[in-house]
């Protein structure tokens, strides 16, 4: 059986290699929204500071996240309104769940 080569593309060089099974059905990276706050360590909603329609400025508190014995403050990542507001006070989250969406 003849091993089928494919090009790879990596800073504009192509290389003809083979592919692994594993590597063919990965997940294709896609940068993360600013717009989309998400949960970076699963934990419990203490506080919630904002609601639909809050302006915020780029690091405004926006909620803090129980994990560990620890509060750990989310921060707005950018400027802009409150879209929604996800989860509500004493909710168990789970890594990279949307806890808030900017507008």
């Amino acid at each position: 059986m003849k091993k089928q080569f494919e090009t790879l593309v990596i800073d504009d060089c192509h290389y003809k290699t083979t592919l692994t099974k594993k590597f063919k059905k990965r997940k294709n990276y896609e940068p993360k929204n600013p717009k989309m706050v998400t949960a970076f360590i699963p934990g419990t909603i203490k506080d919630i500071y904002v609601s639909e329609g809050t302006e915020v400025n780029e690091k405004d508190k926006l909620l803090d996240l129980e994990a560990m014995k620890m509060v750990n403050s989310v921060i707005a990542p950018m400027a802009g309104k409150v879209k929604k507001v996800w989860v509500k006070m004493g909710e168990s989250v789970t890594r990279d769940q949307l806890l808030v969406e900017l507008e």
